[in-house]
């Protein structure tokens, strides 16, 4: 037998028999991948209803008396004066003691005018003397004050510019304030087209919106005047816009301020912050159960 072919043959047989070893060797199992919760973006969504919106601020007071972090807000109306404040720096307890010390005469300028009695500089400035001069991206907290264009009826979330004059634009009532004038265009009250501003909070980077409606359903009046009508009339108008809104949410949470009117819990300050804090307590199993799904900071 040719001694080369012998030597190869031994060294094709050497290599089967390591490339068989090779393959009957136990493999090292693999670790299970242990997935990582998302980090959570909460945001807040603060709905419109004129002096009812006191009740955010008794929200806000739970909120942080439980470590949950507000990441973003976006204010309506009502909602975005209080959600303005806060995302400045103001804690709830500032915003509690800035609400004991406000009168209706500190944000009212009364005019003569087709389009509304109420100018809405005086709101302005109060929010910029509020927050510092700071326009709206400078805020330590993402915010967009949600208006509606007049023109288009198209919803418009501020979120860069003058603070005072985008929560102005935010509530300025059809027929009460007169429209806000932003770059040539015309904005009244976000109420009529997000009056729970939810899809504004999520397009600041939310992942976990917290709804907070304090908004009343259309029923039948209990008193007549011309307040009460408007409130009607605004109730009905958006009743679809709200619930595309709600629909959209994480939680929500609805204190239960419909007694107290749009202008006349003006006076009901204090009751209005009360039922904003009971109906964040009533909520707060549910939002922490549903945050457990996210990792998150505490506050």
């Amino acid at each position: 037998m040719n001694k080369g072919y012998t030597r190869r043959g031994l060294l094709a047989a050497s290599v089967f028999i390591l490339a068989a070893c090779g393959t009957t060797s136990p493999s090292v199992p693999k670790q299970p991948t242990v997935q990582q919760k998302p980090q959570a973006v909460v945001g807040l969504a603060l709905g419109g209803g004129a002096s009812k919106g006191f009740a955010h601020i008794g929200v806000l007071k739970v909120l942080k008396a439980n470590n949950i972090p507000v990441n973003v807000v976006a204010g309506t109306s009502a909602g975005s004066i209080v959600g303005s404040l806060y995302a400045s720096g103001m804690s709830p307890d500032r915003l509690e003691l800035e609400a004991e010390i406000l009168g209706k005469t500190d944000l009212v300028d009364l005019t003569l005018s087709t389009t509304g009695f109420i100018k809405g500089q005086k709101l302005q400035d109060y929010i910029n003397r509020k927050v510092n001069q700071r326009p709206i991206q400078s805020l330590p907290i993402k915010f967009a004050a949600v208006a509606t264009d007049l023109d288009s009826g198209r919803m418009v979330a501020f979120n860069r510019g003058n603070t005072g004059q985008a929560v102005r634009a935010s509530v300025s009532i059809p027929n009460v304030f007169q429209p806000a004038v932003i770059g040539g265009k015309r904005y009244v009250d976000g109420g009529l087209s997000a009056p729970v501003p939810v899809a504004a909070a999520k397009n600041l980077g939310a992942n976990f919106v917290i709804a907070v409606d304090i908004s009343a359903k259309p029923a039948k009046l209990s008193e007549a005047g011309f307040f009460s009508y408007l409130d009607q009339s605004l109730n009905i108008m958006s009743t679809a816009a709200l619930q595309r809104e709600l629909g959209n949410a994480d939680v929500v949470i609805k204190p239960q301020v419909q007694h107290l009117g749009s202008v006349g819990g003006f006076d009901q300050k204090t009751e209005a912050i009360k039922l904003g804090e009971k109906a964040a307590l009533a909520a707060l199993p549910e939002i922490k159960r549903k945050l457990s799904a996210y990792r998150y900071t505490a506050r």
